[in-house]
């Protein structure tokens, strides 16, 4: 199998990879042409591996058109699991927006960049002040309701089922569970409901590589947000490998692997 990895930082360790750098994509067409699997491009190669080239990319086109930006991601999750979010309005930056918000929300709230990660571009908002300020600088307003947490649980998903999942607590009397933010890790007591929910959502959906971020209250679980280039942190600290968990879904996956490669074929004459 011929593997052609855009990201070697996350693929360290794997055989029979070739590296090219995402700005080589088109010097390097024909390497590529010729390649079984590809793997973690940049959004803007997409399109073209899949559509024009009708490569297989890894992680698949599902996980990184939802996983692009948070409306068309929360736009998926209301309309497959809508009980497992949180009440969130999508809506254009507008005079009318701050009475909306205000008469559905009130304070505290949260507020969202579409396109973010690592708990930056997330906000909350506890007064109009704030609310007109993120407003100016947003066309597109992701507006959800405060949940009163301080953790949520990172599951993660690669090829088609959970390998990890463990809790991101934040500092006392901050806002953001993330690592990045200072939270802190937790391995124990894993809610199986939360996995669950996970693995139910992530095959409905089609997504094959990505960090769920899951908050429970009063026994119930949402699901916030799936990061595509999640952290690996967690992992490292539980001995997971997510490269190893990779080349094995795609080995299984190769285009080239006979459908039963047990079976020999009876020869008639």
């Amino acid at each position: 199998m011929k593997i052609i990895s855009f990201n070697p930082f996350r693929t360290i360790g794997m055989k029979n990879i070739t590296y090219i750098k995402p700005e080589n994509m088109f010097r390097e067409i024909d390497k590529i042409k010729d390649a079984d699997f590809i793997l973690f491009p940049e959004y803007w190669q997409v399109n073209s591996l899949v559509y024009g080239l009708k490569k297989n990319i890894f992680p698949n086109i599902d996980t990184f058109h939802l996983g692009h930006n948070k409306v068309e991601m929360t736009r998926a999750f209301m309309a497959t699991f809508p009980e497992n979010i949180p009440y969130t309005r999508i809506m254009g930056s507008s005079n009318s927006a701050i009475d909306i918000i205000e008469e559905e929300f009130g304070y505290s709230v949260v507020a969202k960049e579409i396109k973010n990660s690592m708990g930056n571009g997330v906000f909350l908002l506890e007064n109009r002040n704030q609310l007109k300020n993120y407003i100016s600088k947003n066309e597109v307003l992701y507006i959800q309701e405060y949940l009163p947490i301080d953790r949520d649980l990172r599951v993660v998903y690669i090829g088609n089922k959970v390998i990890s999942a463990y809790w991101r607590i934040a500092e006392e009397g901050k806002f953001h569970n993330n690592i990045a933010k200072g939270a802190s890790y937790s391995f124990e007591d894993i809610p199986l409901q939360a996995v669950d929910l996970v693995d139910r959502v992530a095959k409905t959906l089609g997504i094959n590589h990505a960090g769920f971020d899951v908050v429970e209250v009063e026994g119930k679980f949402y699901i916030l947000e799936f990061n595509v280039l999640f952290g690996n942190e967690g992992l490292k600290h539980q001995g997971i490998r997510a490269e190893d968990y990779i080349y094995k879904y795609i080995s299984n996956n190769d285009p080239n692997k006979p459908t039963f490669p047990g079976i020999k074929r009876k020869v008639i004459s």
